[in-house]
């Protein structure tokens, strides 16, 4: 077959191919891969293969803009290339368009966009309309102007139905002339910001995958006290071993033994498959979900099939799981924000603590004023259990650098 499928002929066509694409690859890397991206918008797992091919190979990529980018990727110099909104879901070529018209000034005012308003004015909302608005959102092309991404979404309803209202009164100011009144000022919805992660997972959304950050750094710090590896640097070893990761894929298969679920998981230096058999997957399934981090304690070894590594695991563990099974206590420091008799206080951390009880993980309580320190262990029957609830509760009461869980 290889004489018949892979002849001289088309073995020296693609030679060919691969020696000039090479050549552009090392020469022109920033407009080779530019139109690599481009001509693959439409795969998004295929844009996020190129795009971290382009990163591990020294590029950088300009996050999305609507006052930068044009539908294509394109390359700012040698090493930088800006990223396509044509890559953005639920945008559309007819849609960035009309916006690079707008910028053009082809119906009006020319330049860049100043806000949110200024944009819905200025577009063409037959074609841009809110669903198009918000995907550029939560892609973050709006950044520039305003990087508040949750009062950009909390905004769009208002900004689109200013713009349609100044629409009916230029058109009633023509037909009547009637004078130009003062457009009263328009002012955004203020909201809460995004965390770090609901601003990842909305860019997710809108990209396919985490461009300008990643959410497994929200616990890398913590994971790293008893995650000693991370996922690029995995060998095969006898000994199982501990390996933790955002689950960003799951797939099924079945097999003799039952059902085998194959899970992808990112720790932002590399993507493992790992394979959970059906034994650990029929006991411990609700603790796979995606976009969530995964503990695993498995084994590594080496795959002779496709000369990779062969990850299977023997134990999965959630975040509190991870956190009760390996803390040596939970510290709650006052720090003299409260007296001494403070009952009301000693009433706000038994609430906190009640629904957490029984856990495993005892907790130390740090009282500091000028004149003294000390430490109190709370009694056995106030252990709790590690919950993200718990500590987000007590750190917003008493601020996050207060509540520390201690590892060996």
């Amino acid at each position: 077959f290889a004489g018949y499928g892979f002849n001289k002929s088309h073995a020296a066509a693609y030679s060919l191919v691969a020696y000039q694409t090479a050549y552009l690859k090392c020469h022109h890397p920033a407009a080779f891969m530019a139109a690599t991206l481009s001509s693959e918008m439409a795969d998004t797992d295929k844009v996020q293969f190129f795009v971290f091919d382009a990163i591990s190979y020294g590029l950088t990529f300009l996050p999305p803009d609507v006052n930068r980018s044009r539908h294509r990727f394109t390359p700012v110099d040698a090493k930088t290339i800006r990223y396509g909104l044509g890559a953005i879901k639920g945008t559309g070529e007819s849609a960035i368009g009309a916006m690079q018209r707008a910028r053009e000034g082809v119906n009006g005012k020319a330049g860049d966009f100043t806000d949110l308003f200024d944009f819905c004015k200025r577009i063409d909302k037959r074609v841009v309309n809110r669903r198009v608005i918000e995907a550029l959102i939560r892609a973050g092309a709006f950044d520039s102007i305003d990087d508040q991404r949750a009062r950009l979404m909390a905004s769009v309803g208002i900004a689109l139905e200013a713009a349609e209202q100044a629409e009916r009164n230029a058109l009633q100011v023509g037909l009547f002339d009637a004078g130009g009144g003062q457009d009263q000022p328009l002012k955004m919805v203020e909201v809460p910001p995004w965390s770090e992660r609901e601003r990842l997972l909305n860019e997710k959304q809108a990209l396919g995958f985490f461009l300008s950050g990643h959410p497994y750094n929200e616990v890398r710090a913590e994971l790293s006290a008893f995650v000693r590896r991370p996922l690029a640097s995995l060998e095969p070893q006898k000994e199982p071993l501990l390996l933790a990761g955002i689950v960003t894929a799951t797939r099924t298969q079945m097999t003799r033994r039952g059902k085998m679920i194959v899970v992808t998981l990112d720790d932002g230096t590399a993507q493992v498959e790992m394979t959970v058999y059906n034994e650990v997957f029929e006991a411990e399934r609700a603790k796979i979900r995606e976009d969530e981090p995964l503990i695993v304690e498995g084994k590594v070894s080496r795959d002779d099939f496709n000369g990779g590594l062969r990850v299977v695991a023997d134990r999965l563990m959630t975040l509190a799981e991870a956190r009760s099974r390996f803390a040596k206590a939970l510290r709650v420091a006052l720090n003299g924000k409260v007296s001494l008799g403070d009952t009301a206080a000693a009433e706000r951390l038994r609430i906190l603590l009640a629904p957490y009880r029984n856990g495993p993980c005892p907790v130390r309580v740090r009282y500091r004023n000028a004149q003294a320190e000390c430490e109190l262990p709370l009694g056995e029957a106030w252990r709790v259990r590690l919950d993200d609830e718990l500590l987000v509760g007590l750190q917003q009461w008493l601020k996050a650098e207060n509540v520390e869980v201690l590892y060996q």
